[in-house]
């Protein structure tokens, strides 16, 4: 068995435990979900900016180790930093 960190561990005794029930109406829930997500993700609109070279370098190297297009990466920042997800890091 892979290790796990401890939020999967914790999942994982609260599953040995008998903890965890089924959640109730779990398709409609899981519909609304997937509506919420759709609507959080759809893209129908486009911008254009301008940033630096070094930049959009930093930026497309950190999309290539994530396997993910940099205009993905950029979006998901943007959406992270909108719904205060992105936290700034204090030294």
């Amino acid at each position: 068995m892979p290790k796990l960190n401890k939020e999967e561990k914790a999942l994982l005794d609260s599953y040995e435990k008998g903890e965890l029930r089924p959640v109730r109406k779990a398709k409609k829930e899981l519909q609304s979900y997937q509506v919420y997500a759709r609507a959080t993700f759809q893209k129908d609109k486009r911008v254009n900016i301008r940033i630096s070279t070094r930049d959009l370098e930093g930026i497309q190297k950190k999309a290539l180790e994530e396997g993910i297009p940099y205009q993905t990466l950029i979006s998901s920042v943007l959406h992270k930093y909108l719904s205060g997800r992105l936290k700034e890091k204090t030294v």
